[in-house]
């Protein structure tokens, strides 16, 4: 008789959750979700910004404060070897691979309350709404908020297998290497393999995002459908010229460093904009050496950085600043070498099918869109690698990111975050 009761209270459950499904799904509580939002970002805020940087005290909190609400929303959490927080929601059938969703919520220094923030907390409201309305999916379902995302995406790139030792040794702004930090977050750097996930392993994955562009406020549209990220190089240049007098060594018997520099930065420039398409590239740190002000400078070290979807535009691209380099350096008389930095280099194309649930889900909403790629790095990125994926849009005010001013409205946080819901739970019916 026990076992007849339960198969009744099993199927009323499943019957409950298919009804919901196929008529109007509920959504996200908007107030309760910016609440989240702005709560967090009292963490680690002073007058310069958010300093929620990776491995400081404030991520540690950010984080702490994180687990709390995924534990109240009816999460299992742990910390996976690499510190990513993971949040575990059964599903009624358990042999089926998890669906994972979520985000990052670590700051760059004098940072803001929106990037990747958005996708965390709204993926803990998605997860709230499904258990306050008894909705249980078929796959386990799997929130995960990535350990330092703005430091190289460090968690994922653990999980799909591409954090190679020499990133241990990479040292943030807080003090700590890569190695430390991950330890003081509660993982274990020295079995950072038993991290990596084969494909099969993760069923799908979806991140919500802000745009950290301008092109769906400037259309007025409400969510971006990503297409694909950009891949990303780095490199450091170093310039090698001639340290001397800058009072008794005449111009034309120079081999200034920084001269040559500047030649390379206006080169650089021109190629990104000379060939057709949406590449770009960027020199976005410079340091001379001695600095002096009565010195000629004999050594400058600057960044290069270079993205696009397709990996092929990103080779192309470098070979051709290359080459304005070596003519640079011919007519200086100033050495240039390049070093290549271990970086995100794989643009990653998203899922087809996964880009039409997240239409249909938001053609449901009655909610406006475009499709577009995106010019930023995301853990998506990484997660690409080993399963289908996708990535949701919502505006950025002004275009904003990576600082104090960035803001995305709370019904546009919403509006993500309603198409998350429904995007994961057509997923769940799709999907085997």
């Amino acid at each position: 008789m026990r076992s007849f009761i339960s198969f009744l209270l099993t199927a009323l459950i499943g019957m409950h959750s298919i009804s919901i499904a196929a008529q109007d799904l509920p959504k996200v509580d908007q107030d309760r979700l910016e609440k989240s939002i702005l709560d967090l970002g009292k963490i680690g805020v002073d007058e310069m910004g958010t300093q929620r940087v990776a491995f400081s005290q404030a991520d540690l909190d950010g984080r702490d404060f994180a687990i709390q609400l995924m534990k109240e929303a009816g999460l299992e959490v742990h910390i996976d070897l690499a510190g990513n927080i993971i949040g575990s929601l059964p599903g009624s059938n358990p042999e089926l691979a998890p669906i994972s969703f979520g985000s990052h919520i670590d700051t760059v220094p004098n940072g803001g309350n929106y990037d990747g923030c958005v996708g965390s907390m709204a993926a803990i409201e998605v997860v709230r709404v499904m258990k306050e309305n008894g909705i249980q999916p078929r796959h386990p379902m799997e929130l995960i908020i990535f350990s330092n995302e703005e430091g190289g995406v460090m968690g994922s790139r653990a999980i799909s297998g591409k954090l190679p030792p020499s990133a241990f040794e990479v040292v943030n702004s807080t003090g700590f290497n890569m190695a430390d930090g991950i330890d003081r977050l509660g993982g274990d750097h020295t079995k950072i393999d038993q991290v990596i996930r084969n494909k099969g392993e993760v069923a799908a994955f979806v991140e919500l995002h802000i745009e950290q562009g301008g092109l769906l406020e400037q259309a007025g549209l409400q969510i971006g459908i990503v297409e694909g990220i950009v891949g990303l190089n780095w490199w450091d240049v170093t310039f090698t010229g001639f340290a001397n007098h800058a009072g008794t060594t005449p111009m034309d018997q120079r081999q200034d460093a920084l001269l040559a520099a500047a030649q390379f930065i206006q080169m650089v420039n021109q190629v990104a904009v000379d060939r057709d398409g949406r590449q770009v590239a960027t020199v976005g740190r410079i340091k001379a050496l001695p600095g002096a002000p009565n010195v000629i400078p004999g050594k400058v070290v600057l960044s290069l950085e270079i993205r696009d979807l397709a990996g092929e535009v990103i080779r192309e691209v470098y070979s051709t600043i290359e080459k304005g380099a070596a003519e640079i350096s011919k007519d200086s008389g100033v050495a240039i070498q390049f070093e290549e930095l271990s970086t995100t280099g794989i643009p990653a194309l998203t899922d087809p099918m996964i880009q039409k649930q997240i239409e249909a889900s938001t053609n449901e909403l009655g909610l406006s869109f475009q499709y577009m790629p995106s010019g930023a790095g995301h853990d998506a990125q990484d997660m690409a690698l080993i399963t289908p994926t996708g990535m949701i849009f919502v505006p950025s005010k002004g275009g904003i990111s990576h600082s104090p001013k960035e803001f995305t409205t709370a019904e546009d946080m919403a509006n993500g975050a309603n198409v998350l819901l429904r995007t994961l739970l057509k997923l769940d019916k799709a999907m085997d």
